[in-house]
């Protein structure tokens, strides 16, 4: 561990939570190195991998000298949350001028000045709590990363499909247009995400009840009622191999079975910021759309590219399930 002096002008924490990808974490921090000075320190938390993630990391760490990175192993997979919320106790405990977390994704290669550019934004703006960046693919085609909160609506056409609807009621779809310029947006990826120390200190860490998906949304609607913006910067850049940490959002490929922990953390979303009746109705809203879209594509002979069974886990892991029994916290191992 490093000493109490290396961590003196630290203001920049850089969160990187691993589980079973030491090699994408190993590019990660190449592609950051050009990045790092004595105001930024690099953590990287091991979520309980298991698999040797742990000492592989620690060892490309000591052969490359990186004195600019500290690997912090936990016992078990607790989750996206949970892995970045050690991190950032670590860093404000050790880093008394402490001005700001990047979360980031081990799936991702940061481009140059892509950190500056972040940190500069923030500072400029002091009433800016949360800035994302812009993904790429590696042809440099954009992703989205900048999004609208969930609503009624949304759950609805997002689930139905219906071009021509969505495009009467884009103003209400979670995903927009892309920005090309700097833009307030409801929430971004925490695939690249910025985050100001005093909204930490102001709204708390993330929600480790959450163990992966709509942890960040519900972090930024907090801050958001506490009267903090959140922009979209797309002058600063990474490459996002989409899906790769996880396997679950790679739209290239049909899905596998969507994991149960999906469901229920969007059912958490809406229940905690929305209420009961609300999450509901979301659902209900979402399976019916699925349903029409599902009949839509009978009736076309086409496949489904839904999930597998995606309307019954809907029913059986979303809001439904969740009033209908009390469910133990998730652990993957």
């Amino acid at each position: 561990m490093n000493s109490e002096s290396c961590f003196e002008n630290i203001k920049l924490a850089i969160s990187i939570v691993n589980w079973r990808t030491s090699e994408l974490v190993g590019d990660c921090l190449i592609s950051l190195a050009s990045e790092i000075d004595k105001s930024i320190h690099v953590i990287v938390v091991d979520n309980g991998s298991g698999d040797g993630s742990e000492e592989s990391i620690a060892e490309l760490i000591r052969s490359r000298g990186w004195g600019w990175v500290t690997l912090i192993p936990l016992p078990e997979n607790r989750g996206f949350a949970a892995g970045n919320n050690a991190a950032i106790r670590f860093a404000k405990e050790n880093f008394r001028k402490l001005d700001s977390v990047m979360l980031l994704n081990p799936d991702t290669l940061v481009l140059p000045k892509a950190v500056g550019t972040m940190m500069e934004f923030l500072k400029s703006n002091p009433e800016v709590g949360i800035v994302g960046g812009r993904s790429e693919h590696l042809d440099g085609t954009p992703q989205d990363c900048s999004f609208r909160f969930y609503n009624l609506i949304s759950e609805f056409c997002s689930n139905f499909r219906f071009a021509r609807l969505n495009k009467l009621l884009d103003r209400y779809m979670n995903n927009g247009s892309i920005p090309e310029i700097p833009t307030e947006v409801d929430w971004v990826s925490g695939a690249f995400m910025l985050i100001r120390k005093q909204v930490l200190d102001e709204i708390g860490l993330m929600d480790e009840a959450y163990f992966l998906y709509f942890e960040e949304t519900d972090f930024t609607i907090r801050a958001r009622k506490r009267g903090w913006q959140c922009w979209h910067l797309p002058e600063a850049r990474v490459v996002h191999l989409v899906g790769q940490s996880s396997g679950v959002t790679d739209k290239t490929l049909r899905s596998a079975r969507r994991p149960a922990y999906w469901y229920e953390s969007r059912s958490r979303y809406f229940l905690v910021n929305h209420g009961r009746l609300y999450a509901i109705g979301c659902d209900a809203l979402a399976v019916f759309g699925s349903w029409l879209f599902a009949l839509r594509c009978l009736f076309a002979r086409k496949a489904n590219p839904n999930p597998p069974y995606f309307l019954r886990d809907l029913v059986q892991f979303g809001t439904f399930g969740v009033l209908m029994r009390t469910r133990q916290p998730r652990v993957i191992s």
